[in-house]
């Protein structure tokens, strides 16, 4: 009977089992994520850096000149008022989805594989937070004034428009960034502490005080895992409804208008799913390449980039029946204007860009039906390329293609993008691989402390059905948060 329950518990955690692969341990997990923080800067990261960093260069030359010259550098005309900085918008803030997503909503479902991506997801989301502000910072022209958008006292009595849904992209941005970024910070205090600890016994003072000072004093007491834990948890609870409100709250910029095309009350669980969609792309195009880069691929697995590819696959049908359903809804509704907005789309002027996303994010991601795709390394790496580009796209076609044809003929035009339009974008993208390279150089790229717990060794029990029963040996009883 005791043989047979000792079979069933190991069963039960064949699942865990794998989520690390190569037989890791506790110090293996350590060494192997803490060295790349410790050890001589590579020539191919500063090659890449250098890329990233000029890229952010011509981000701040075009931000410079935009404000000396004015809005007027940008291709915006009438009636194209809203041009390529809200398509680049909406694009950066769907890429920040992932990251919430899988470090809190895959948390609070206990899904223990998020464990080996979700420090880099979470990353990558206050990053692409950081682009998506820019844009309608400057967009509004007048920087030295973007205070006005909030809601603060003043001598003239003047008050933001609070009916305004750029008003609700305000609070909505911010909360969701401010949240990440200490949702991000709390889960990173015990790998700080490990560091701090690795640091002091390297005699490096000036990085022992430094992380120390980050670590806020953790020692890996009982206690302290206690708060921890607790905090965690609701912080995880917190940033939930953020994640499915906060692309909503930006839909809303479109679905609250009467223009044709975008008002319509499909918009906000259609731009959650696309946001998703869109920053799980990312996440398996970085992953990709951080693993080979860094040696991880017995942490950040197959399995972790074949399940990504799943979560692509399903919230890229979502996307794809929500293209079918604004048809739809275009034709039942027996509105001229409303379906000449789509009949436009698709045969007009931009019929390309239109053709462009319904082949990036429609058919493309079909082929992750099939699981020998699923699982092909350069296969998803371009695909993921593939829906990132679809999904910009995408933004493309609502902003633009609705408004160059208004309800007044006398008034349509075609929408050009500019030189500065063209480097802008290229510069948000140098700015957000700057950061995140700087991320992968100084910071866990992995949650080591949080892969440790899904070690098969993590498990109370491990050594009852894989040992002669005897006590955990002295290394495992290590504290996790600590260098082991």
């Amino acid at each position: 009977m005791a043989h047979a329950t000792k079979d069933l518990s190991a069963l039960a955690r064949t699942d865990e089992e794998v989520l690390v692969q190569g037989g890791l341990t506790f110090h293996d997990i350590t060494e192997l994520v803490a060295q790349h923080t410790e050890k001589k800067t590579p020539k191919a990261w500063w090659a890449a850096f250098s890329v990233a960093f000029l890229g952010m260069l011509t981000l701040v030359a075009m931000l410079a000149y935009q404000v000396w010259n004015g809005v007027g550098v940008w291709g915006n005309n009438i009636p194209v008022g809203w041009g390529w900085p809200i398509v680049n918008f909406v694009f950066w803030v769907g890429i920040g989805h992932a990251g919430t997503l899988i470090s809190a909503i895959l948390f609070l479902f206990r899904q223990r594989w998020r464990t080996s991506i979700n420090r880099a997801a979470e990353a990558m989301t206050i990053f692409a937070v950081i682009c998506a502000l820019i844009f309608p910072t400057f967009h509004v022209g007048r920087v030295w004034a973007i205070y006005w958008t909030l809601p603060i006292p003043n001598q003239m009595e003047m008050w933001p428009q609070f009916k305004s849904p750029l008003l609700w992209d305000v609070f909505a941005v911010s909360s969701y960034f401010i949240v990440s970024l200490v949702f991000w910070y709390v889960g990173l205090i015990p790998d700080l502490a490990t560091l701090r600890d690795r640091a002091a016994l390297m005699g490096r003072r000036l990085r022992a005080k430094i992380l120390g000072f980050f670590a806020l004093g953790w020692c890996g007491a009982n206690r302290h895992w206690r708060n921890y834990e607790k905090v965690y948890m609701l912080l995880a609870g917190l940033a939930t409804p953020l994640v499915l409100s906060v692309h909503s709250v930006v839909s809303f910029d479109f679905a609250v208008s009467i223009i044709p095309g975008w008002h319509t009350t499909i918009f906000p669980p259609y731009f959650v799913a696309g946001a998703i969609f869109s920053g799980f792309a990312m996440v398996v195009t970085l992953m990709v390449i951080a693993r080979k880069a860094y040696g991880l691929e017995n942490v950040i697995t197959i399995d972790h980039l074949e399940k990504m590819n799943i979560i692509m696959l399903v919230t890229g049908t979502m996307v794809g029946f929500a293209y079918i359903t604004e048809f739809f809804i275009a034709w039942y509704s027996g509105v001229p204007y409303e379906q000449y907005a789509f009949i436009n789309r698709a045969t007009g002027p931009y019929a390309w860009a239109y053709w462009t996303m319904m082949s990036c994010n429609l058919i493309f991601p079909q082929f992750f039906w099939i699981k020998k795709l699923r699982r092909n390394i350069p296969f998803m790496f371009i695909a993921s390329i593939v829906v990132n580009i679809g999904m910009w796209f995408e933004r493309f076609v609502i902003t633009i293609t609705s408004l160059h044809r208004d309800y007044l003929p006398s008034s349509w035009d075609y929408f050009v993008p500019t030189w500065v339009d063209v480097l802008t974008l290229i510069g948000s993208f140098g700015l957000f691989f700057t950061l995140f390279l700087l991320f992968l150089r100084f910071v866990p790229m992995v949650a080591i402390a949080e892969v440790k717990g899904v070690l098969p060794e993590a498990d109370p029990h491990f050594y009852e059905t894989h040992g002669d029963g005897h006590s955990r040996p002295a290394e495992v009883q290590v504290n996790r948060g600590r260098s082991s």
